[in-house]
C-alpha cells in the first residue's frame, strides 16, 4: 500500500473538507484528458502521414492528415491551457475553503491548545500543509485520471489495428503505471514524512529570527541560531535530493515500458505485416502511437510522490481539525449588564504553574481600572483570563453573573474585548485594518477613532489616507504608530468592556498621558476599560488601580486611588 491507513482516512476527511464541486473536477479532466488525447493524435495521425507519404499518393489524399497534424498539435497546447485553468480553479477553491475550516477550528480551540504549537509549526500547518493538499488534487489525482482515460483511449486504438498490438501495448502500460509509482512513493516515504518535520523546524527557526532578533542579538545568540537555520536548510535539501532519487527511477521504469513497448509492436507487428492482416502504414501507427500514450504514465510517479507529501499534510491538518473545540456552551444574552467579577482568582498558562493569586476586581460600564506591576509579573495573563482566553487556575471569573468557563467564546467577545500587546497589524489599507474589530466601521468613524488614539496627524501625512496599505505586521510604521493603531482598533469595538493591553509603550511621556487619559476618559461614555501599564502619570484618571508585585506568585500588594497609592507607598512610583 502507498499509504497508510491513517493517512487514507486523513485524506479522505481532508478531500471532503475542500468541497470540491464534481462538475468542475470532470471539467478538468475532460479537459486534461483531451489535451493529452491530441498528443497522442498527433503523433498516429504524423506517423500516418509519414509512412504514407513514403509511397508517394496523390497530395490530395494526405491533405485531411496534414490538417489534423496542425489541428492536433494547437488543440494540444489549447487544450493544456484550459486544463490547468480548470484544475487550479478547483484547487484554490478548495485550499480556500479548508484554510477556512482550520481557521474557524482555531479559533474555537482553547487558547492553550493553539498555544501550544510553535509559531512556525502552526504557520506550516496553515501555509504549506494546506498547500500540499490542494496540490492533491492537481498534481496526483488528475494526472492519474488523464493517464487512466487516455491509456484506455490509445489501448483501445492500437487493439483496433492490430489485437496483439493492444495487448503488448496495455501490459507495458500496466508495468509503468503501476510499478513505477509504487517504487516512487515507497522510496520517497521517509525522506518525505522526514523533510515534513524539517519543514515545520525551520519555519519555527525562521518565526524565531524574524520575530526576536534584537533580543537573541542583545544575548548574543542570534549567530547561533542563524546556522541552525543554515543546517535546517542544508538537511531539508538534502532530505528532497533524497526523495528525488526514487523519481528518477520510476522515470526509469516509464522509459523501459514505453521501450518494450514500441520493441513488441514490432515483433508481434512484423509477422501480421507478412501475413497481411496490417498493412506498412498501420504497422507505422502501431509502433510510434506509444511513445505518445507513455506521455501520461511519465506523470505518475511524481504523483505517487505528490499523493505521499499531501497524505503527510492531511494527518497534520487534520490534526488541527480534530483537536478538542472550547466545551463552553452557555450563551450570554444580548442586552446584558456587562459586569466581570474575579473572586480569589489565581491565573496562569496551564501546565506552566500560577503566575499571580488572591486578586479580586471588579469591571463594569463607567469604571476604569488600572493593572500595575514589574514587566513578566502577570498582567497580560490576568487580563487574557478576564477576557476567557484562558482558563482561571483557581477562583472564580463571572460575566453579567454567569461562570466565564462555561460562557461560549462567541456571546462573551460581544461584551470583552481584549487587544493584546502584540496584536497583529494586517497587510491591508489603515480603514480595513479597523474593521477587524467591527466590520462597518466608515470612513467617518474611523477618522475620528484614529483621532482619539492620537494618530489623526499621522493619518493626514498617508499618502492614500484610510486607503493606505500597511506592511505586513506594520514593518512600514513605528512601534508607537503600531500601539496607538492597536488601541484605535479596540476602542471601533461594540463591546462595553475593553481590556487594554501596555497602550502606552514606545510612546513618548507626553503622548502616552494623554493617550491614557482619554482611554480612562470612555467610562463618561458608559464604557469600563482595564489597562496593564507601566505608564503612571495619567492614573490619577482610574476608578482603581491594583498592584502587584513580590512572588512568585504575584500578588496584590494594595489598591485603591492612584493618589492613595503614592500617599501610602514610597517605592510604589519606582516599582514598575
Amino acid at each position: 500500500m502507498i499509504l497508510t491507513s491513517k493517512e487514507w482516512a486523513a485524506v479522505r476527511r481532508a478531500w471532503t473538507l475542500l468541497e470540491l464541486r464534481r462538475g468542475r473536477v470532470a471539467l478538468a479532466v475532460l479537459f486534461g484528458s483531451l489535451g493529452l488525447g491530441a498528443s497522442v493524435a498527433l503523433t498516429s495521425t504524423a506517423a500516418w502521414l509519414i509512412a504514407r507519404a513514403s509511397q508517394m499518393p496523390p497530395v490530395l489524399e494526405l491533405s485531411v492528415a496534414a490538417v489534423g497534424v496542425r489541428t492536433f498539435g494547437i488543440a494540444r497546447s489549447v487544450l493544456r491551457y484550459l486544463e490547468r485553468l480548470a484544475s487550479h480553479d478547483v484547487a484554490l477553491a478548495g485550499m480556500s475553503t479548508l484554510r477556512t475550516a482550520v481557521y474557524e477550528r482555531l479559533s474555537e480551540s482553547p487558547t492553550e491548545r493553539v498555544a501550544s504549537l510553535r509559531r512556525g509549526d502552526l504557520l506550516a500547518r496553515t501555509g504549506a500543509d494546506i498547500d500540499s493538499v490542494g496540490d492533491l488534487v492537481v498534481r496526483a489525482l488528475l494526472p492519474a485520471a488523464v493517464a487512466g482515460v487516455v491509456g484506455l483511449g490509445t489501448i483501445v486504438l492500437v487493439t483496433w489495428l492490430n489485437p496483439l498490438s493492444g495487448l503488448v501495448l496495455a501490459a507495458c502500460l500496466l508495468l509503468a503505471g503501476t510499478l513505477g509509482p509504487l517504487l516512487a512513493a515507497r522510496g520517497a516515504r521517509a525522506a518525505e514524512v522526514a523533510a515534513t518535520e524539517a519543514r515545520a523546524d525551520l519555519a519555527a527557526t525562521a518565526m524565531t529570527l524574524v520575530d526576536s532578533g534584537a533580543e537573541l542579538t542583545v544575548n548574543g545568540r542570534y549567530s547561533a541560531l542563524r546556522d541552525t537555520l543554515r543546517a535546517q536548510e542544508d538537511n531539508l535539501a538534502t532530505l528532497q535530493d533524497r526523495s528525488a532519487r526514487p523519481t528518477a527511477v520510476a522515470a526509469g521504469m516509464d522509459l523501459l515500458g514505453m521501450g518494450l513497448a514500441v520493441v513488441g509492436a514490432i515483433a508481434v507487428g512484423l509477422p501480421a505485416l507478412a501475413s497481411g492482416a496490417l498493412n506498412p502504414v498501420e504497422l507505422a501507427v502501431v509502433v510510434l502511437t506509444p511513445l505518445a500514450a507513455f506521455e501520461g504514465t511519465a506523470m505518475l510517479p511524481a504523483a505517487a510522490v505528490q499523493l505521499v507529501r499531501s497524505a503527510g499534510a492531511a494527518v497534520r491538518v487534520t490534526e488541527i481539525l480534530n483537536a478538542p473545540a472550547d466545551e463552553r456552551h452557555e450563551e450570554l444574552p444580548d442586552g446584558v449588564h456587562a459586569a466581570i467579577n474575579a473572586s480569589r482568582l489565581s491565573v496562569g498558562w496551564p501546565g506552566h504553574g500560577v503566575v499571580a493569586t488572591g486578586i479580586d476586581l471588579s469591571i463594569e460600564p463607567g469604571r476604569a481600572v488600572a493593572l500595575v506591576g514589574p514587566s513578566g509579573i502577570g498582567k497580560t495573563t490576568l487580563l487574557m483570563t478576564l477576557a476567557g482566553l484562558l482558563p482561571a487556575q483557581e477562583g472564580s471569573v463571572q460575566v453579567a453573573g454567569i461562570e466565564l468557563a462555561r460562557a461560549t467564546r462567541a456571546s462573551v467577545s460581544r461584551l470583552v474585548t481584549m487587544t493584546a500587546e502584540d496584536a497583529h497589524v494586517f497587510h491591508t489599507t489603515v480603514l480595513e485594518n479597523l474593521r477587524v474589530a467591527r466590520g462597518d466601521v466608515t470612513a467617518e468613524e474611523a477618522h475620528g477613532l484614529l483621532d482619539l488614539a492620537g494618530l489623526g496627524g499621522w493619518l493626514a501625512s498617508l499618502p492614500n489616507g484610510l486607503g493606505t496599505v500597511l506592511g505586513s505586521d506594520a514593518t512600514t510604521i513605528s512601534g508607537g504608530e503600531r500601539r496607538r493603531l492597536l488601541v484605535a482598533r479596540a476602542l471601533a469595538s461594540p463591546a462595553p468592556i475593553l481590556l487594554i493591553d501596555e497602550p502606552a509603550e514606545h510612546l513618548d511621556e507626553a503622548t502616552a498621558q494623554a493617550l491614557l487619559r482619554d482611554l480612562l476618559g470612555l467610562t463618561k461614555s458608559g464604557r469600563g476599560i482595564v489597562i496593564a501599564t507601566h505608564h503612571l502619570g495619567a492614573l490619577s484618571a482610574a476608578d482603581e488601580v491594583i498592584w502587584l508585585g513580590d512572588g512568585p506568585p504575584a500578588r496584590v500588594l494594595d489598591r485603591g486611588t492612584h493618589n492613595e497609592l503614592m500617599e501610602r507607598h514610597t517605592s510604589y512610583a519606582g516599582a514598575v
